[in-house]
């Protein structure tokens, strides 16, 4: 047996020469680089005990060494835990003691604090940085170049992201050597991709969208990253004659639109613009087409799924859609009450199966069971349709999700956060629209009697409780919160209420 999807990047490899990724600083990694220092890690990761299975949690800043360690854990056969850099203590405290990682690597900054919390699940702890004690990188410097990769099949567990749940606790998305490697290659093949193409990759490395989307398909292309840190549009517009393709966030092309030097010659050597992780507004892709000339590519898709639709290459791409099924992937549209299918055009529950479709939730059998039909669809929580072409529509969310920026927020877990303050009766918490974010995450607050808690005590009493991005942009103040006669918060009637409250946010 071979190691799966490190086997399926190695076969398409181009020669070691070949340049993998260029970073912001003026580093440059090779392929042959990539290969000798991904062992060297792996060969650290065995001498810190992990074994084949072992999870590996990591909460690092985006590095390359972050993108080696990824794949060193892949030769070496564990499981990687990939988690968001803005995580508190005590969101960590509960994926470190659910998943039970082997090790926990960190930046160095943070190592005593996490070094005491990995201590609780008797989990060992290292860290990224170059070198001082603990330093992965350091260690592994010493170790050989070459390694004898850990045999993993196909359906072999590969990596967990976590995901939250409406009820706040967090649930695990197993993924498996195949759900990657099949969606890698279709998406490589679907968009083109060649050992020419030079991607900007500006996004995370602890989501699916940097780390398995974009990582992935350059690594299986063959293809060259211009690998940046953060996000900075000036830059970004600098990089685009250097480069053929640009992944991003809605929020990238916001922002990018507001760059006096983006124009149709800056763009000129690019042939392709993906957009992902959240709806893209029609506006935004018609202004992005006057702009550069380009259509903006639209995807769907999820942690538990990895990629499931994209607009064509060749063709209309078409906006306020994203596209047709992915090849392999069987997609439909069922009434979420009786689970079935709606006549073409009607709206219903988006149901998918296909290869990429994770292989269930870490230590939930019983919530597996439940988001998967009989015959093997998972049911994605997403409501759409399928138009008269073909083209499938996102038209809402089920269980409230708010995505703000290109991240998943859950509004129960922030409201659980709020609802235990002194001097808080309830609390409801909204996506409204938001001309930056797409959505801003607005908290509508019932004080208890007597209490003059505001917005400002809110914002401080959560502060080191939630990662920033989950934080209210607006907290709103009112006398009771609208019900239906079931008595549940009719949390529509408050995003019809407040709708425009972002209209001239910046």
């Amino acid at each position: 047996m071979t190691n799966h999807l490190f086997d399926t990047f190695r076969n398409r490899m181009p020669a070691p020469g070949r340049l993998l990724m260029e970073t912001d600083d003026g580093h440059s990694i090779s392929y042959g680089d990539m290969l000798a220092r991904s062992a060297q890690l792996a060969h650290a990761l065995l001498q810190m005990g992990v074994q084949p299975g072992d999870r590996v949690a990591v909460q690092v800043e985006k590095s390359p060494e972050a993108v080696l360690l990824y794949l060193a854990c892949v030769r070496a056969g564990a499981v990687f835990l990939p988690l968001n850099t803005a995580y508190t203590l005590a969101e960590l405290a509960y994926f470190l003691g659910d998943a039970k990682p082997r090790l926990v690597v960190c930046d160095p900054a943070r190592a005593t604090e996490i070094e005491a919390l990995a201590q609780t699940t008797g989990a060992a702890t290292a860290t990224l940085g170059s070198s001082g004690q603990g330093s992965l990188m350091e260690q592994a410097s010493r170790l050989p170049s070459d390694f004898h990769d850990v045999a993993r099949g196909p359906d072999d567990l590969c990596a967990i992201l976590y995901t939250s749940g409406t009820t706040g606790r967090s649930k695990g998305a197993m993924l498996s050597h195949e759900n990657l490697a099949s969606n890698a290659r279709v998406l490589a093949d679907c968009w083109r991709f060649t050992a020419d193409d030079v991607l900007i990759h500006a996004l995370p490395v602890f989501h699916t969208h940097g780390l398995f989307v974009a990582t992935n398909v350059a690594l299986i292309a063959g293809a060259r990253m211009l690998f940046e840190r953060k996000f900075d549009p000036a830059r970004l517009v600098s990089l685009l004659p250097r480069a053929t393709v640009l992944m991003g966030v809605p929020t990238f092309y916001v922002r990018l639109l507001q760059q006096d030097g983006l124009n149709e010659q800056a763009a000129s050597s690019m042939r392709l613009f993906i957009s992902g992780s959240a709806p893209l507004l029609a506006e935004t892709h018609k202004a992005w087409r006057e702009r550069t000339g380009h259509a903006i590519l639209e995807r769907y898709g999820m942690t538990e799924t990895n990629m499931n639709t994209s607009n064509p290459y060749d063709g209309e791409r078409r906006a306020g859609t994203v596209g047709f099924p992915l090849p392999g992937v069987s997609l439909r549209v069922t009434d979420p009450e009786t689970g079935d299918q709606v006549p073409q055009g009607g709206i219903g529950m988006i149901e998918v199966k296909g290869p990429n479709v994770f292989a269930g939730y870490w230590r939930m059998p019983e919530k597996t069971k439940a988001e998967f039909r009989k015959d093997g669809f998972f049911i994605t929580g997403d409501l759409g349709l399928i138009d008269a072409d073909f083209y499938v529509h996102i038209v809402g969310r089920g269980k409230d999700l708010i995505i703000s920026g290109g991240y998943n927020v859950y509004p129960k877990e922030i409201e659980s956060e709020i609802d235990a303050l002194d001097g808080v009766a309830e609390s409801a918490v909204i996506g409204i629209a938001h001309p930056d974010f797409g959505e801003g995450v607005t908290a509508v607050v019932v004080r208890k009697p007597g209490s003059a808690i505001s917005a400002a005590d809110i914002a401080l009493a959560i502060a080191e409780r939630l990662a920033k991005y989950k934080h209210p942009k607006q907290v709103i103040f009112v006398d009771d919160l609208p019900r239906n006669t079931m008595g549940k918060v009719q949390k529509n009637v408050l995003r019809d209420a407040y709708k425009g409250i972002y209209d001239k946010a910046g």
